[in-house]
């Protein structure tokens, strides 16, 4: 049977040196899972590979999409399965890695059957995020599901609004809906985890916004004003920026809530981990050695 290796854990933890590394170990390529990497415009906010990364081995799913292109996470596994289908004919195993718990999700074992989006539920629902904020969202699905509601990403209205469509239509928690099994693949997945203990996870986020900040991310938000208002920009890094562009606050604030905002989604990756139990952990200090260690009695 094929292997996908797939490469999780907290943003900042290291994960694409890792993949970087697996997938010359094996002569492969690699798959990306991470949803704001997708986007060409948001290379520097979504910390994306950089051209000596991406030389060093063939990556897919970077880059590949502009901020005004439509695209889900359903689309997304029709995508990567038929990627994956064509790497597997010439290679053993790929690597996967991103930190967007439910786009690796969706590969590793696939969506549920779910209704399709509703266009007046949606537009019900843009109406209380643009009178509401992002905050009414969350909080309307709290009410309506409180078990998702501590699994999501908070910060991604794609998430929120998709949820409380499907709720709305089905009259059923969505995390219920989407906790049933589905038909397994015919590859094995083999999921390779980074951590570190929070301090240092804490620690490194801090500095790679630092990073971002010194690379030009505040010109790279500013090229993007004219779309602030298009989903794939609704995320960390860019409307903290917005929020400074406005004149709401100063430059300083909106980097310390850049670091805020980011640590706050490392949490809930924490979190959502922690109930996996299919993931084989390595320390971040030596997490090169350990995972080929790992993976030499796994794969071979």
């Amino acid at each position: 049977m094929k292997k996908l290796i797939s490469i999780a854990g907290t943003t900042g933890i290291g994960k694409t040196r890792l993949a970087i590394a697996v997938a010359k170990h094996y002569q492969t390529e690699i798959i990306s899972c991470d949803s704001r990497q997708f986007f060409k415009e948001m290379k520097i906010g979504t910390a994306a590979p950089s051209a000596e990364e991406l030389a060093e081995v063939p990556h897919h799913f970077i880059g590949h999409l502009s901020v005004t292109d439509s695209y889900s996470i359903g689309q997304y596994e029709v995508d990567a399965l038929q990627k994956l289908e064509e790497l597997f004919a010439i290679h053993e195993v790929v690597v996967m890695v991103g930190g967007s718990m439910m786009y690796e999700k969706a590969v590793t074992e696939g969506l549920n059957d779910l209704p399709e989006a509703s266009a007046i539920h949606q537009e019900k629902l843009n109406e209380i995020w643009k009178n509401s904020g992002i905050e009414g969202l969350q909080q309307l699905l709290k009410q309506l599901d409180e078990i998702y509601f501590q699994q999501v990403d908070l910060d991604n209205p794609r998430r929120l609004l998709r949820a409380i469509d499907v709720i709305w239509q089905t009259g059923r928690p969505y995390s219920e809906l989407i906790s049933v099994p589905r038909k397994q693949r015919d590859f094995q997945v083999i999921r390779i985890g980074i951590t570190a203990p929070r301090e240092i996870i804490y620690d490194r986020i801090n500095r790679r916004v630092e990073v971002m900040m010194e690379s030009g991310l505040v010109e790279e938000a500013r090229s993007l004003l004219p779309y602030q208002d298009l989903v794939p920009l609704k995320t960390v890094g860019y409307t903290e920026l917005f929020w400074y562009f406005s004149g709401e606050w100063d430059l300083e604030t909106a980097v310390s809530e850049i670091k805020k905002n980011s640590r706050r989604f490392a949490k809930r990756q924490l979190t959502w981990y922690r109930k996996e139990d299919d993931i084989h952990w390595v320390n971040f200090e030596h997490s090169h050695e350990e995972a080929l260690s790992l993976l030499e009695k796994i794969v071979g």
